[in-house]
């Protein structure tokens, strides 16, 4: 028999059946404490996610130092196709929390990590594997890039309204701190040892001449037992929230709202810009300065863009989310302009810092602007119910929440095609001009169109939802 404590959860079963963060005698009493919990093992179960999903970012510029024969053309796509299928996932993603709930749907989602995982552990250490094994390894760590879609929509049902730009911040930001650690962390596990799983070593010959032992599968099985454990962790110490459960065909009226599409394209310009550049950095760089090719501090971009994040959070609820999302696609327009001068000036150490302050600044964007959506489909709800009375207004500011938490995850779904067609434009771009130059310019163009649609929409004075 279950029983229920102050805060509505039936012991035993994981649910919590009332919930209202709003309340502030609850918050302070015990809801910060339940929320705080989920908070850090969602952070933990998303960590891996984008871990296993932007594994690929640092295997494929180690491929051809072991002996695989990929064109440059081929690397970039199986660096693209986890940001494929990771984006593709973000939509189901987004409506399991209202089904499943979220820690259930944690359960589920970190364990389905292990079949890239261990995929690409076995196939890496065949030099005669096909490239379409590869390819199959690459689409399936895209499960990984789902996982930010439902975490986040989690997640936005813990805090209080005004909390909410810090916690999601949090929660974003520790998922994403994933890309930089795998980057940070493989050429670490794989030059050692002490941490083979299954096999033997590949020798890696580097530019110089000169070659080493290496174990490569490490960088695919050193997850396999933190993704159990974040398993058990969620299984243990996260909740389900009954606030939560809502039919697709509830969720569904989002997609036909503008600022839905409106906050797309913005968030294309933050969130997809991170996650195509963490994808791309490595392999840029060996591509572009062979002699620090694979190196380790590629891993800073990412881990910069991912620390800084809460930061941006933090900023829009001090000045407004709109504010500091228009001057960070300006600032990211001069970053991309320092990119194209240093590439020019054959300078590694210009490049490097450029690439620096974009990862920075698209870290800020990613804050301000996840920040801006619960702000607005709060906002246009209540002036659609506004002088209808406490209990019309009441029922709009419930149905505000849901739709804001739903668009979290299909803004952040459609956002992540970034990490799919950044690649996939450096590849284009050094296959028709020989480098890369085409697509960063490109992407100058589209920052220019964010700042007027951020103006138009959210920051000049006679916006009507401005945030």
């Amino acid at each position: 028999m279950t029983t229920s404590s102050a805060a509505g959860m039936r012991t035993g079963s994981g649910w919590i059946e009332k919930w209202n963060p709003e309340n502030k005698e609850f918050w302070e009493s015990e809801g910060k404490y339940t929320a705080r919990r989920n908070l850090i093992f969602s952070i933990f179960a998303e960590f891996l996610g984008f871990s296993v999903w932007q594994l690929f970012s640092i295997v494929a510029a180690l491929l051809p130092l072991i002996g695989f024969t990929f064109t440059a053309p081929q690397l970039f796509a199986l660096v693209a196709l986890p940001g494929l299928v990771g984006a593709t996932m973000r939509f189901p993603y987004t409506f399991a929390v209202g089904i499943f709930g979220g820690r259930n749907w944690t359960i589920i989602s970190v364990l389905l990590l292990l079949l890239p995982t261990v995929l690409l552990g076995i196939i890496v250490q065949n030099p005669e594997t096909p490239y379409w094994l590869f390819a199959v390894s690459a689409a399936l760590g895209g499960l990984g890039g789902g996982n930010f879609s439902s975490s986040m929509a989690n997640i936005s049902y813990f805090y209080p309204n005004d909390r909410k730009g810090t916690a999601l911040g949090m929660n974003a930001a520790g998922g994403n701190l994933g890309v930089g650690m795998v980057q940070l962390l493989v050429p670490i596990v794989i030059a050692s040892s002490a941490l083979v799983f299954i096999g033997g070593s590949q020798t890696r010959s580097t530019p110089d001449g000169s070659t080493s032992e290496v174990f490569v599968q490490n960088a695919a099985f050193f997850w396999v037992p933190l993704i159990v454990l974040s398993a058990i962790c969620a299984y243990l110490f996260m909740n389900n929230l009954n606030v939560s459960q809502t039919s697709p065909k509830e969720q569904a009226p989002v997609v036909k709202r503008k600022h839905t599409w409106v906050m797309s394209y913005l968030y294309i310009g933050t969130f997809g810009s991170f996650i195509g550049y963490s994808a791309s950095f490595p392999l840029l760089i060996t591509n572009q300065f062979p002699e620090h090719a694979a190196t380790w501090f590629a891993a800073f971009g990412p881990i910069v863009g991912s620390l800084i994040r809460p930061v941006g959070g933090w900023l829009s609820d001090k000045f407004g989310g709109a504010r500091v999302t228009l001057w960070t696609f300006a600032v990211m327009i001069g970053a991309v302009a320092a990119v194209l001068y240093f590439l020019a000036a054959w300078s590694f150490g210009g490049f490097f810092l450029a690439f620096m302050l974009l990862f920075l600044t698209t870290g800020i964007g990613n804050g301000s602007t996840y920040r801006m959506i619960p702000v607005i489909f709060r906002t246009e709800r209540e002036q659609e119910a506004q002088d209808q009375g406490e209990g019309v207004v009441a029922e709009a500011r419930r149905q505000g929440l849901k739709e804001g938490a739903f668009a979290l995850g299909f803004i952040g779904a459609v956002a992540a095609y970034g990490g799919f067609f950044i690649p996939r434009a450096f590849g284009a771009s050094l296959e028709a001009t020989g480098g890369p130059q085409a697509a960063l310019m490109m992407f100058i163009v589209f920052y220019v169109t964010c700042v007027a649609v951020t103006w138009y929409f959210y920051c000049r004075c006679s916006s009507k939802i401005p945030c």
